[in-house]
């Protein structure tokens, strides 16, 4: 499908697309054993991973620019993706990588893999899946996952990798949704909180793919099933996804959207998909400025709620408890020792940077609703 968008200059990064596509060259570097990659969004640029973290990137691109208008670099700056800048567009890229390897073993298997995009948080998902294909100006895309169409027995299909949510493990979708459908599965579950996660082919989709058969189905709806405690009632979101083509521009339209997110996080997790340790915080340019930061200690989790202000001077006059909570999620997310600190002390001064935020949250806002009646 198009992917051109109103806010991306679309002709400098469409290159850059179509190269990643046909050779993504990343290299290999996870994290410590039974620790997967991290994921981030961070406001300051693409997601980052350990060893080196790149937040800073797009920042440091507006202020050399010496343009005042964060709105033009946002349109003409070209995404990193390397290994040190993952977010679920370098993660997939990444993973096509790594499974060319099974091409030894089952020849020409890689060339059968894409990537899909993926709206998420639609409304009305009947209605979205009702069109032939998304429209390009009227949706975000701001996901992506590996897929490849399968047949078992004449039996039509799909597998899914997300990488990008670290859903640890492959997604069988069958249309008729009979063996080996994944179904329903847990996709994370702490204390009373759990999510549950469904991949099915859209009821729409057969009719509505302009007639094509059933086994070519244009779009797969992503269900999560969220519940937060006892008393909490359960909510039901979806997402949907776009299977009949690859998606051509992933940094153009996917990479380009992590930008300017008004919530960012830097997570580890392990082979399981469950989050070890991480940072996260809400980017708002009226409410204070905290973040979130989580640790396993002793196979206990800690979690703390700390201020940006707290590491403006990296002056050694942290106190000592927290330097040592933050120490542990640095060495967790694979960091150094100090690594985290540092980040976190260039987040506090792009955060301190009122008219930078102010701009990011317009874009924001101004990408939102864009898709608002999906």
């Amino acid at each position: 499908m198009a992917g051109r968008r109103r806010w991306g200059a679309g002709a400098a990064n469409g290159r850059v697309d179509s190269k990643l596509l046909t050779q993504p060259k990343m290299t290999s570097s996870l994290g410590g054993a039974g620790r997967t990659r991290t994921r981030c969004r961070c406001p300051a640029g693409g997601g980052a991973r350990p060893p080196s973290c790149a937040c800073p990137l797009f920042y440091e691109a507006y202020r050399s620019s010496r343009e005042p208008c964060l709105r033009h670099v946002f349109e003409t700056y070209q995404p990193p993706i390397t290994a040190a800048h993952h977010t679920c567009v370098g993660l997939g890229l990444e993973l096509l990588r790594r499974l060319a390897a099974l091409d030894r073993r089952f020849a020409g298997l890689s060339r059968h893999m894409y990537l899909v995009s993926c709206e998420e948080a639609v409304d009305h998902a009947d209605r979205y899946v009702a069109a032939a294909e998304p429209d390009a100006w009227r949706t975000e895309k701001e996901h992506v996952l590996v897929a490849m169409r399968l047949e078992v027995a004449g039996r039509r299909g799909l597998m899914l990798l997300d990488p990008g949510y670290h859903v640890a493990r492959v997604v069988t979708v069958m249309r008729d949704e009979m063996y080996p459908h994944t179904g329903w599965f847990t996709q994370s579950k702490e204390g009373d909180t759990r999510k549950d996660y469904n991949y099915a082919f859209a009821a729409a989709a057969a009719g509505g793919g302009g007639g094509k058969e059933a086994g070519d189905a244009a779009y797969v709806v992503w269900r999560v099933r969220d519940k937060r405690g006892a008393a909490s009632p359960e909510k039901v979101s979806h997402s949907v996804v776009y299977v009949r083509r690859a998606f051509a521009n992933p940094v153009e339209v996917a990479e380009r959207r992590n930008l300017v997110y008004n919530f960012r996080s830097l997570l580890a997790r392990n082979t399981k998909g469950q989050l070890i340790a991480g940072v996260y915080f809400a980017v708002d340019a009226a409410a204070a400025k905290q973040f979130t930061v989580f640790y396993q200690e002793h196979g206990v989790k800690q979690r703390h709620k700390l201020s940006f202000d707290l590491f403006e001077c990296l002056d050694g006059k942290l106190d000592p408890a927290i330097a040592r909570g933050v120490a542990l999620c640095s060495d967790q997310l694979g960091l150094p020792a100090s690594g985290l600190s540092e980040l976190l002390c260039k987040l506090a001064h792009i955060l301190n940077d009122a008219s930078f935020v102010t701009q990011l949250l317009s874009i924001n806002q101004a990408i939102i609703l864009v898709s608002d009646d999906n």
